[in-house]
């Protein structure tokens, strides 16, 4: 029973219970909830890196696995070409090609000859150029040697073999002299003409020698090359 006063009169014979209300429930923190809550990604774990270049140890094992293939590959092909060259000798497209490579080395040899002879202020500026042409030319003839000597050898053996006259061409060895020009520049312009023009001629057969030779002409072209630009710049 509830009075004026706002207060409950105890009643004789009823157990008066206090009504009490519950305080609210804390409100939970925003780390409670945090913790609380499953994680969708381990805190160990680390996000899938981007595919990135590889590692320099890496690249350069794989540089030096395919140099030591290139110059495995370069070693067989040599090494064949060698051994069937010495096998069977040069084939038809291949006499051609040193038949011409020989030739142009001795025009060559001969214009250094004729230019020294007409200048000879220029000779010995020319001499070292003029021994490199001379090796070219032994290069070039040098396959022929061995079927030279093994004729020569057969018709040695032969009792009834007579001395043979000396062929046209034997007679004829060096080529013409060719024409040089009065000035000591524009003759070093003609050998550098010259020298320019036989290495490309030797540059363009490349595609059509075989692997051995091919080496021959690219290092005698390059050469030639190079003597031409020094005739330019002591020309000039």
């Amino acid at each position: 029973m509830i009075t004026n006063g706002g207060r409950e009169r105890p009643q004789p014979g009823k157990r008066n219970v206090p009504i009490t209300t519950p305080p609210p429930p804390p409100r939970p923190s925003r780390a409670t909830l945090s913790s609380s809550l499953p994680s969708a990604l381990p805190s160990s774990a680390a996000p899938p890196s981007s595919p990135g270049p590889a590692s320099p140890g890496r690249r350069g094992f794989l540089l030096a696995g395919g140099a030591v293939g290139a110059v495995a590959l370069l070693g067989g092909c040599s090494d064949g070409s060698t051994a069937r060259h010495d096998a069977a000798g040069p084939g038809p497209g291949e006499e051609r090609l040193l038949a011409r490579g020989a030739r142009d080395s001795a025009e060559l040899l001969a214009r250094y000859d004729a230019t020294a002879d007409a200048h000879p202020g220029l000779a010995d500026r020319l001499r070292p150029l003029r021994e490199e042409t001379a090796r070219h030319l032994e290069a070039f003839r040098a396959p022929d040697r061995g079927a030279t000597s093994a004729g020569s050898s057969a018709s040695a053996s032969s009792p009834a073999s007579a001395p043979a006259a000396p062929s046209a061409s034997a007679s004829s060895g060096k080529p013409p002299a060719p024409k040089v020009p009065g000035d000591e520049k524009e003759a070093l312009a003609a050998l550098a003409r010259a020298e320019r023009r036989t290495a490309d001629t030797r540059t363009a057969a490349l595609r059509d020698a075989p692997p051995e030779l091919a080496r021959l002409l690219a290092s005698v072209a390059a050469c030639g090359a190079a003597h031409a630009y020094l005739l330019t710049a002591q020309g000039s």
